[in-house]
């Protein structure tokens, strides 16, 4: 029997396996610069055209590109579809507006879910970071600070649920769910009381992913976007009635 050398990996093959790995998992984000090839060496304790071959490969990959005297970034693959004609007209459309909650009770439901099933004792810190951040955004009566804060809470639940595909298509629709959430508040704030109750709602998601409920988890998030559309379904119907009435009074004069 003839046994093969085995031949060790290179280490740039090793560091280009480490940064897809990160890339994959979620660690280095859409849109994210990397160190730069000096500190990325000091940090592996390589040289830097070792460093160099490893960025070459994923950026073969369109995994990376290198900007020229800005440095090296992560590719926003996602992000480049979002910007066709077809999301930007979502984003307007008001039949969509709804569909994309509805698309948001399969996919924030299911993240919560697995958060509250796989989620680790620093994810739930970074849940409890995230929800803060939220509620010192409602202070502010933003409804664009206030989905900028939602949006990282969302991601947050997806990261803990530790599925890398359900994190990076949240990720990658983040520009198009983001400002339906700002739509939702900006109508919202119309009636009383009800972005407050949307807060509960989100505690109680929360904690019942802290206390590791799947199940009770993903009915929380399941009642709380299902309160945002009727709250929404309820505005649209009385903002109708209220331009009926408007338009029956020009008549009359």
């Amino acid at each position: 029997m003839v046994y093969r050398k085995i031949q060790p990996p290179k280490l740039s093959d090793a560091i280009a396996e480490q940064l897809e790995q990160m890339i994959l998992e979620g660690s280095l984000e859409s849109g994210q610069r990397l160190p730069s090839e000096r500190d990325l060496a000091l940090q592996l304790e390589v040289s830097r055209p070792t460093v160099r071959d490893a960025i070459l490969r994923l950026e073969s990959k369109g995994l990376l590109e290198r900007r020229q005297g800005r440095g090296t970034w992560v590719k926003k693959v996602m992000d480049q579809t979002l910007m066709e004609p077809l999301f930007q007209l979502l984003t307007t459309h008001p039949e969509a507006q709804l569909d994309l909650l509805e698309f948001r009770h399969a996919l924030e439901g299911i993240s919560a879910y697995y958060a509250a099933l796989r989620g680790t004792e620093t994810d739930f810190q970074q849940l409890r970071v995230a929800l803060d951040a939220v509620t010192a955004s409602e202070l502010a009566q933003d409804p664009q600070l206030q989905a900028q804060a939602v949006s990282a809470f969302n991601i947050a639940v997806t990261a803990a649920s530790h599925n890398i595909v359900l994190l990076h298509l949240l990720r990658g629709l983040n520009p198009l769910l983001e400002d339906n959430i700002c739509q939702n508040f900006r109508l919202l704030e119309k009636r009383q009381g009800v972005v407050e109750q949307i807060s509960q709602h989100r505690g109680d998601m929360l904690t019942a992913i802290l206390n590791r409920q799947p199940e009770t988890a993903r009915e929380a998030c399941h009642a709380h976007l299902a309160y945002i559309e009727q709250a929404l379904l309820d505005i649209g119907r009385e903002d109708s009635r209220i331009n009926r009435a408007s338009r029956r009074i020009k008549q009359a004069k």
